[in-house]
């Protein structure tokens, strides 16, 4: 969902790209992301497309042909990173999890033993398909004693729930508007650090994508505005606001809104017999993997709850297709009705198939999470 006030902003006037007003917001928004990000970063911008292009920056920005890449592989987006890097030349080296489970540091640190002079390691904060939450501080840790630069996806994580590129050495990070922004699809987020940065400019080769070249990207961010694309105007606007709801709300309540709106579905979902998949102690707030009960059509079920009752949410994907459905709890979506609601629909579409649980019951647990405040 997204906030009334960024669909109002998507719908003002239109000025051009190098318009001074535009470059002042420009400025502004880049401002907000560094604090989002909790970084001084002075590359920290929007790229003018998704996330998935944002992985690519990072990643071709960096790498060069024969590079050695050491890349987290617990889900779709670890796997998709591992063909972003194959693809630029890079030598691959997997360390992999179960999907559900979180890359342990012992695995990590066995991969990058395997490799000779690791350029690169990446994770994946927060696995989307999975509902897995990955802890980055000890990796970073590592990634910094073999004198390779981190990397770090965090499209669903920013805004949702705590993620410190300064104070925990990410060097490379990218993220989406769509998900705990609250802003459309259409950006990514991006900060890289100053060590990132001087790799980026020694590079003998220019990187292969032109479009996603920071150096030419940045030349535009930065106080020189040399044009490089036509930026969506629109969808800075969108962001701006969607920045400002943000930092309104702050960091904190937004972290605990979140937390406590996953503690609530989860106890509902309990009280209807429902499981979460991924690793205790390492799930997400916003992203909630839930496996499918034996006898329960996924695809039955989804299609019900969204022909019924309007709600949507998720397939597993991969090796959980069939086996979990996930359901997002993010910015704006991220509200005690939706909880209410969710879990009051299931309860009665469960019921069908006579599991002995009820919507009333889920509920009950849902309050006892809530308690006098009724939610945040």
């Amino acid at each position: 969902m997204v906030h009334r006030r960024v669909l109002q902003a998507m719908a003002e006037p239109l000025v051009g790209h190098l318009d001074p007003y535009f470059l002042e917001l420009l400025d502004s928004v880049q401002d907000r992301l560094r604090w989002l990000f909790c970084t001084t970063n002075r590359l920290t911008m929007p790229i003018s497309a998704t996330g998935s292009a944002g992985m690519e920056a990072c990643f071709a920005n960096v790498i060069s042909d024969g590079d050695e890449v050491v890349i987290g592989v617990n889900g779709v987006f670890g796997t998709r990173m591992c063909d972003v890097a194959s693809r630029l030349g890079a030598r691959v080296q997997r360390a992999e999890a179960p999907w559900g489970r979180i890359v342990e540091p012992d695995d990590l640190r066995a991969a990058i033993s395997a490799c000779s002079k690791p350029k690169l390691v990446a994770l994946v904060h927060a696995e989307t398909s999975t509902g897995a939450w990955q802890p980055l501080e000890e990796s970073a840790r590592l990634a910094r004693e073999a004198g390779a630069l981190f990397l770090v996806d965090a499209v669903t994580s920013l805004a949702g729930c705590p993620l410190e590129v300064d104070a925990w050495g990410i060097d490379l990070c990218y993220s989406g508007t769509q998900k705990c922004i609250s802003c459309p699809p259409g950006l990514s987020p991006l900060t890289v650090s100053e060590r990132a940065l001087e790799i980026v400019r020694s590079r003998e080769q220019p990187p292969r994508s032109w479009y996603l070249d920071l150096g030419l990207l940045g030349a535009y961010f930065d106080e020189r505005r040399v044009y490089h694309h036509t930026a969506p105007v629109s969808m800075i606007y969108a962001l701006s606001e969607a920045l400002e709801i943000i930092e309104e709300e702050g960091l904190e309540a937004r972290f605990a809104r979140h937390r406590r709106n996953h503690e609530a579905l989860a106890a509902g979902l309990s009280a209807l017999g429902l499981k979460l998949a991924a690793q205790e102690g390492h799930r997400l707030w916003m992203l909630n993997s839930v496996t499918v009960p034996e006898g329960i059509d996924d695809a039955a079920l989804r299609r019900a709850l969204l022909n019924n009752h309007g709600i949507e949410i998720g397939a597993g994907l991969g090796p959980l297709a069939g086996k979990v459905v996930r359901i997002g709890l993010m910015g704006e979506s991220s509200r005690p009705a939706n909880v209410r609601r969710l879990l009051s629909a299931l309860g009665d579409e469960l019921a069908k198939a006579d599991l002995g649980c009820s919507a009333a019951d889920a509920l009950q647990e849902c309050e006892r999470v809530y308690g006098d405040s009724g939610g945040i």
